[in-house]
């Protein structure tokens, strides 16, 4: 009788996953394709000129740059120690012995035994390190960035230049936002704990809110943004 329960488990929740991996995959290609129909594109697009004009002015926009970072540093820790605190609440939550660990078996479908529910709070804890490790990886790469962008220029001996420094901070923007995206994912494997139909429901939920916040609505600039494909993004 438990395996017939868990068939709900094994049919939604993974169904629920492919949904929110194809929109991703979707919406990476779109970026390489189309980057100027997307959030990620533009922003691309702004930080690679934003990077350009502070390091061409360094003497007037140095402040302005290093502001600028520190706030992005500050988003990343916030989401970096949200994590943290996630994985250590659900490490307390698997190795204590209270009834938190057990689900209301009487209103929840799906499995219930040791093993599902020890799969939910471990698959839970992973996701959330995983982001913890692209937050903390990406705080790296923009501390970086926030000392060679005040570097000063030398057009012949300077190793350190606009394109180098703009590669490095794409590194951590990018590293960002898949930690942002995997403590989304968390959502959907919270409500887990309360059954498999939650999740899907959950995950079908977030494409269109996703898909609202990710692409932009084109109108009469269309063809302008088309047309800056080619020479703004690689």
């Amino acid at each position: 009788m438990e395996w017939k329960k868990c068939y709900l488990d094994v049919i939604l929740v993974p169904l629920g996953f492919l949904i929110s991996i194809g929109y991703h995959f979707w919406l990476w290609y779109t970026v390489r394709t189309h980057p100027h129909t997307t959030i990620i594109g533009i922003n691309a697009s702004g930080r690679r000129n934003w990077v350009a004009a502070m390091m061409k002015d360094n003497d007037k926009k140095n402040i302005l740059a290093v502001q600028s970072l520190r706030n992005t540093i500050m988003g990343a820790t916030l989401m970096a120690t949200t994590s943290i605190l996630l994985c250590s609440g659900l490490a307390a939550i698997v190795s204590s012995t209270y009834s938190v660990k057990k689900p209301l078996e009487d209103t929840v479908y799906g499995g219930h035994g040791e093993f599902m529910i020890s799969l939910k709070y471990v698959t839970l804890l992973s996701i959330f390190l995983f982001s913890f490790f692209c937050h903390s990886l990406s705080i790296r790469f923009i501390n970086q960035v926030n000392i060679l962008i005040n570097t000063p220029q030398d057009p012949i001996m300077s190793l350190v230049t606009p394109e180098y420094v703009n590669e490095i901070l794409e590194k951590g923007f990018l590293l960002n936002t898949v930690g942002n995206r995997l403590f989304y994912a968390a959502l959907p494997l919270l409500l887990w704990i309360f059954g498999p139909v939650l999740v899907f429901l959950c995950s079908l939920t977030m494409v269109p809110v996703l898909y609202n916040l990710d692409f932009v609505v084109t109108g009469a600039n269309k063809g302008k943004m088309q047309l800056n494909e080619n020479r703004d993004f690689v």
